[in-house]
C-alpha cells in the first residue's frame, strides 16, 4: 500500500500536474480548445508569412508582418484589459474569438477565390492581433475564477504547454500542410480548429469582474489599472524582471547571424535555434509537478530570469551547435517557470475588479518586450559584435534583476500563501 500511493505522488513532483484538467470541467473544455486553436493559429502564422513571400519574393515585405501585429497588440491589449473588467468575461472572450474565427475565415475565402492582396493579409494580421489582444486578458482573468489559487501554478503550467506546443508544433504542420495541399488546407484546418476554442467560450458560465463593496458600478478606465499598478511593488516587479529578460538578453533577432558564422549552418540551422527555447519551454511545463509546493513566488522568478540570462551568456560563449541548443533550451525552461509564478502572482494579488487591466498590461510587456530586445540587440551586434550581444546582455539580465531584487526586497519574500501585490 505504501508503495502505491507514493508513486503517484512521486509522478505528481515530477510531471505536469494534472489536477486542473480533472476537478474543473470548464478549466478542461478552455484548456482543450485553446490548445487546438494555438495548433491552428500556429499554422495561419507560418501560412501568412510563406504567401506574403511567395507575392512579394521580399523579406521586408514579411519582416512587416510583426510590425502590423504589434501597435494593435498594444493598445487593444490595454484597451482590452479595461472591457474586460468591465462586460462579462465570457461574453468578451466569446465575441472577440468569433472575430478571429471570421478573420480566419476570410483568408480562407481570399485563397478559394485567389485573391494575392498583401494588404488584405496585414489587414487580417491587424485585425487578428486586436481581437488576439482583447481577448487574452478576459481569457487569463478567468482562470482565477474558475480554479482555487493553490492550483494556478499548475494551470499556468499547463497554459505555457498549450502556447509552446503550438508555437512549434503548428509552424511544422503548418509547412508541411502548405507544401502538400496549399494555402486553403492550412487556413481550413484553422477555420476548423477554432470551433474548439468558440465551444469552450460557449460553455463557460457568465463571468462579471467582482467588484468590492463600496467601489459602485463604474467603467473600468485604462489609468485606474495604470494608477494600482503604480502602488503595488510586487506586482511591478513581474513586469520589471521580464523586461531585464526580454529586452536585454533577447538572442532571437541574431539566430540568422550566428547560424552561419559561430556554426557554419544555414536557414535549417536557424530553425533549430528558433525551436530550441521553446522546446526548453514546452519540457519545463511537462516537468512542473513541483511548482505547486514552492511559496516564495518572487524569489523563484528572481531565480528564474537570472538563470535566463546566465543560460543566455553561455549561449554566446558556445561555438558547437549541440552546446549552443542546450543552453537555448534551459533558457526557454528558466523562461517558463518564470512566466508561471509571473502569472500566479498576477492572478492572485490582484482583485478580481483590476485584474483584466493587469492582463492587458502584461500582454503589452509580452508583446514590446521581445521586439526591444530584437532592436537592442540587433545594434550592439553591428556596433560591436554578435557574441558581445548575445553574452554582454546575458550577464546585462544578471546584473539588472540582482539590482531590482536589492532595491525590492520584499519581492523575494512574496509568500503565496499571504499574496501582496
Amino acid at each position: 500500500m505504501t508503495e502505491t500511493t507514493e508513486g503517484p505522488a512521486r509522478r505528481t513532483r515530477i510531471f505536469a500536474d494534472l489536477t486542473p484538467l480533472r476537478t474543473s470541467p470548464d478549466y478542461r473544455r478552455l484548456w482543450f480548445g485553446n490548445t487546438v486553436s494555438w495548433i491552428g493559429q500556429g499554422m495561419t502564422s507560418l501560412a501568412v508569412s510563406l504567401q506574403v513571400y511567395d507575392i512579394t519574393g521580399s523579406a521586408f515585405s514579411v519582416g512587416l508582418i510583426g510590425f502590423c501585429s504589434f501597435l494593435p497588440l498594444v493598445v487593444f491589449g490595454l484597451y482590452g484589459g479595461a472591457v474586460a473588467d468591465t462586460l462579462d468575461r465570457r461574453k468578451l472572450g466569446l465575441v472577440s474569438a468569433s472575430g478571429s474565427f471570421a478573420l480566419s475565415v476570410v483568408l480562407l475565402a481570399a485563397a478559394v477565390a485567389g485573391v494575392e492582396q498583401v494588404g488584405l493579409l496585414y489587414a487580417v494580421v491587424a485585425l487578428q492581433a486586436a481581437c488576439f489582444a482583447v481577448n487574452a486578458p478576459a481569457r487569463s482573468s478567468m482562470i482565477a475564477r474558475l480554479l482555487p489559487a493553490e492550483q494556478l501554478p499548475a494551470a499556468n503550467a499547463l497554459n505555457s504547454m498549450t502556447s509552446t506546443t503550438g508555437m512549434l508544433a503548428g509552424p511544422m504542420l503548418g509547412g508541411l500542410v502548405v507544401g502538400w495541399w496549399g494555402y486553403r488546407a492550412a487556413y481550413t484546418v484553422d477555420v476548423i480548429t477554432f470551433t474548439a476554442s468558440l465551444y469552450a467560450m460557449w460553455r463557460l458560465p457568465v463571468m462579471l469582474p467582482q467588484r468590492e463593496e463600496g467601489s459602485g458600478d463604474k467603467r473600468a478606465s485604462v489609468a485606474d489599472g495604470l494608477r494600482f499598478l503604480g502602488t503595488r511593488p510586487n506586482l511591478r516587479m513581474t513586469f520589471f524582471t521580464d523586461l531585464c529578460a526580454m529586452v536585454l538578453a533577447h538572442p532571437r533577432a541574431l539566430f540568422p547571424v550566428v547560424a552561419v558564422l559561430w556554426y557554419g549552418g544555414d536557414a535549417k540551422t536557424t530553425g533549430l535555434l528558433v525551436a530550441a527555447p521553446a522546446l526548453g519551454a514546452l519540457l519545463g511545463g511537462v516537468f512542473s509537478g513541483w511548482l505547486g509546493r514552492v511559496r516564495r513566488h518572487g524569489l523563484a522568478v528572481l531565480l528564474a530570469v537570472a538563470g535566463w540570462g546566465a543560460a543566455v551568456a553561455v549561449f554566446g560563449l558556445t561555438r558547437q551547435l549541440w552546446l549552443g541548443l542546450i543552453f537555448l533550451a534551459l533558457a526557454g525552461c528558466a523562461d517558463n517557470t518564470s512566466m508561471v509564478f509571473r502569472n500566479t502572482m498576477l492572478q492572485t494579488a490582484v482583485p478580481d475588479e483590476m485584474r483584466g487591466r493587469l492582463q492587458g498590461v502584461f500582454i503589452v510587456v509580452v508583446a514590446g518586450g521581445p521586439r526591444l530586445g530584437d532592436f537592442l540587440a540587433g545594434s550592439v551586434s553591428d556596433l560591436a559584435s554578435p557574441g558581445l550581444a548575445v553574452t554582454g546582455g546575458g550577464i546585462a539580465c544578471v546584473v539588472a534583476v540582482t539590482l531590482l531584487g536589492l532595491r525590492w526586497r520584499g519581492f523575494a519574500r512574496y509568500d503565496a500563501q499571504n499574496p501582496q501585490p
